[in-house]
């Protein structure tokens, strides 16, 4: 533990209720709410359905009295995920030598989370194995609800912009049919963006859905690297909406992390890193060694989180509240559904913005197409008037 400078004092509160304890050095952990693996190289992570169904399953045959062999058995004969099933067998052979469930997950790579394998080290340490895979399911589900509800919300903006494009591309097509010869000299010259004919619309789906398809690729490629997220998460928080709904749904996930890593044991240093790698935000991730600073030389655990200027000061409120009683984790535990329920209303109003802007790129389109045709038909007027038609 580092030695604690005299000079620096407590500002207010109290310290964090678990004292600093000399812990192992926690591998670097990937972000837990990565986006779904592929880009032609199957992530060998299991998707958090299969790891809610995991936890979901293991929770209650734990409850039930199960032992572990037989629950893990269980658990993987219901899976038809081929990643889960085969990391769940290979976990339940590792346990028959080593007899530790976290160790065994541990060496199937990066199958299981971070979070997943050190809240599950934590259960069988302290004998809550049952209450830990009941949160983790919990925690797991909902990150499956949201995501579902945020494809569903976006279906209907982008089915609006596919259409937009395919009509534009449609439209210079027939304008380019309806032209006559090049070397006919009285035809007929319709274009749009400079683009007709069969070529024109080739070019244009080229340039649409070519830009949007290496923004998309780019976009994965960024966000499954852990350097490119604290890189463009930062950026993409200055977004109005956009970062309002990524900043709610970051402390939720902090909030649960934190007060599930608390209430199970876990020493504080090891509880901060999965509880702000558990944010899957990179502006968060990057402000990880900050807090421990702070933490470390002594300041609360109220001015270390307002430090990052990420959290807001309704939130930091409550924690100093909670600090100076000593129930920050059952404090956060209420926060967490809170802040929760923001993010889903701010997730629809970014859905909104996101149509409202289709609808408004649709309308620039729409005046953009009528002025320019009209300013052509106008031009072969004045030159027929001209008598160069």
């Amino acid at each position: 533990m580092p030695e604690l400078p005299k000079r620096r004092k407590k500002k207010t509160g109290s310290r964090p209720k678990v004292p600093v304890p000399r812990t192992r050095k926690q591998p670097d952990a990937q972000p837990i709410l990565g986006g779904p693996g592929g880009l032609g190289i199957r992530s060998p992570r299991i998707p958090q359905k299969a790891l809610a169904v995991i936890c979901r399953s293991l929770a209650t045959m734990l409850h039930s009295g199960l032992d572990i062999q037989n629950s893990i058995r269980m658990t993987a004969d219901k899976l038809s995920e081929p990643r889960a099933k085969a990391g769940m067998l290979e976990v339940q052979n590792a346990i028959k030598s080593r007899g530790e469930i976290a160790e065994s997950m541990r060496e199937q790579g990066k199958r299981f989370p971070n979070l997943m394998t050190d809240l599950v080290q934590v259960g069988e340490h302290t004998g809550s194995l049952p209450e830990v895979f009941k949160s983790l399911a919990k925690h797991y589900e909902t990150n499956v609800r949201l995501k579902r509800q945020f494809i569903g919300a976006i279906i209907w903006p982008v089915f609006q912009m596919v259409a937009a494009i395919l009509v534009i591309g449609l439209l210079i097509y027939v304008l380019g049919s309806l032209q006559g010869p090049p070397d006919q000299k009285n035809s007929l010259r319709f274009d749009i963006f400079g683009l007709s004919g069969t070529r024109g619309m080739v070019t244009w789906f080229v340039s649409t859905f070519g830009t949007i398809g290496i923004i998309f690729v780019g976009y994965k490629l960024i966000m499954r690297n852990l350097a490119g997220r604290q890189f463009l998460d930062p950026l993409l928080m200055k977004i109005p909406v956009v970062g309002k709904c990524m900043r709610s749904f970051a402390i939720a996930r902090f909030s649960w992390a934190f007060a599930l890593t608390q209430q199970s044991g876990m020493p504080i240093k090891p509880s901060i890193h999965q509880s702000i790698r558990a944010t899957d935000n990179g502006a968060f991730i990057v402000c990880e060694d900050l807090v421990w600073q702070r933490l470390s030389e002594g300041e609360t655990l109220t001015d270390s989180l307002d430090c990052t200027n990420l959290f807001p000061p309704e939130f930091v409120q409550t924690v100093h509240v909670a600090e100076t009683s000593g129930t920050v984790p059952e404090a956060l535990d209420r926060l967490s559904p809170q802040f929760e329920e923001e993010a889903q209303r701010n997730l629809q109003a970014l859905t909104a913005a996101a149509g409202w802007g289709v609808w408004a790129l649709v309308a620039v389109f729409v005046v953009y197409l009528i002025f320019t045709i009209a300013l052509q038909y106008v031009g072969m007027i004045n030159d027929a008037a001209s008598g160069n038609f």
